[in-house]
């Protein structure tokens, strides 16, 4: 194999397999990449056997075709200290090399026949998104997902078809997140009936696909695999398996107390008043009043803040605990200037909504 890529394109297709990269696994292969040089193109793969990444380069110059398995980081660490313009990357018998103007490094690689195959996009999509909605959708649900749960569905986003909608849910079951993207097409009967969840890890590496809103992501089921292309990516994913919860029951629908907030005031007086909170009393109290709503925190041994806002209110006074984390996160993917709040009762969960494809459900904390 003998290719010159333009390193600025290669950093960037690098900086996005890396990230599928397992930092720890009995299997060092997975901690490679596997470069393959057509006549005319080549092709990086990268997996973790759960999820892979099959990206085609550009700014590429074929002299000669073949194809090489070398450790991930210490690729992406030579192209990304390297200050040329052009590499040129040659493979022979394992070795790769990789000469600059001034460079010249030699990585010794693995057996390619030894690598997993990444499957790469083939026949027609079963759904169409585009790119710039469907990333829209991923960060207004995507911090919800559970970080680490024996129950694996919660480490996922549930997707479930709503005619030309598309529902992304996550929850971490101490809060849920719903948002909702538009399809380009109405998908067929059968795909409009499946309900999967797809991994977080997967869903994170779409939301760093780079391109233009005018992008198109193309959508396969094939077994209880997701393939999603879009540009020059294919990102596919093993489904979770096991049970999302019944969100809706979740979802409050009889709540009186209503107002309307600042997205930005908020989010400002949520950070101050979590500045004195502690590990015995992590919640924020927020006290809604008469046309205000005060923010403040207690902290033993540490003192204690509040901060107050003027909002339009006229309903029963209320006063609630949440954990400050649990509303920052939300507040810093909203979109909107202003937000809805409603809420029921103190140890009932609060609900936040902003336009038509962002909703919020959080469980109170206890005020000590």
């Amino acid at each position: 194999m003998k290719v010159n890529f333009n390193r600025a394109a290669l950093s960037e297709a690098l900086g996005l397999l890396t990230l599928v990269v397992p930092s720890r696994t009995p299997r060092p292969i997975l901690q490679c990449l596997q470069i393959t040089a057509g006549k005319k193109d080549v092709r990086i793969c990268a997996t973790d056997l759960e999820v892979g990444v099959n990206c085609l380069v550009s700014g590429v110059q074929v002299e000669q075709s073949g194809e090489i398995v070398v450790p991930a980081d210490r690729l992406a660490a030579v192209v990304r200290e390297s200050t040329d313009e052009i590499l040129l990357i040659e493979a022979e018998e394992g070795v790769c090399k990789i000469t600059g103007a001034d460079s010249h490094f030699t990585i010794y690689g693995q057996e390619a026949q030894q690598y997993p195959q990444v499957p790469e996009f083939e026949g027609t999509a079963d759904i169409e998104i585009g790119l710039g909605n469907l990333q829209e959708g991923i960060k207004l649900c995507l911090f919800a997902t559970a970080k680490e749960s024996t129950r694996y569905a919660l480490n996922g986003i549930l997707w479930e078809m709503k005619g030309k909608k598309l529902l992304l849910v996550a929850t971490d079951g101490r809060r849920l997140a719903r948002s909702r993207v538009n399809l380009a097409t109405s998908p067929s009967k059968e795909v409009m009936q499946v309900k999967i969840i797809v991994p977080a890890k997967a869903m994170s590496l779409l939301d760093k696909i780079g391109g233009s809103d005018e992008d198109m992501v193309s959508v396969k089921l094939v077994d209880n695999r997701i393939l999603m292309s879009c540009a020059n990516v294919v990102v596919s994913s093993n489904l979770v398996e096991g049970n999302f919860p019944k969100y809706e029951d979740i979802i409050p629908t009889d709540y009186d107390k209503k107002l309307t907030l600042s997205t930005d005031a908020t989010l400002s007086a949520v950070r101050r008043a979590a500045l004195l909170t502690s590990d015995e009393s992590r919640g924020i109290k927020l006290a809604v009043g008469k046309d205000r709503v005060v923010f403040s925190s207690r902290a033993p041994e540490a003192g204690d803040a509040q901060i107050e806002m003027s909002v339009e209110y006229k309903g029963e006074p209320i006063e609630i605990g949440f954990n400050p984390q649990f509303l920052i996160d939300a507040l810093r993917v909203v979109r909107e200037p202003e937000f809805e709040m409603e809420l029921g009762q103190q140890d009932r969960p609060g609900l936040m909504k902003s336009g038509q494809n962002f909703l919020y459900v959080l469980m109170p904390v206890g005020l000590g």
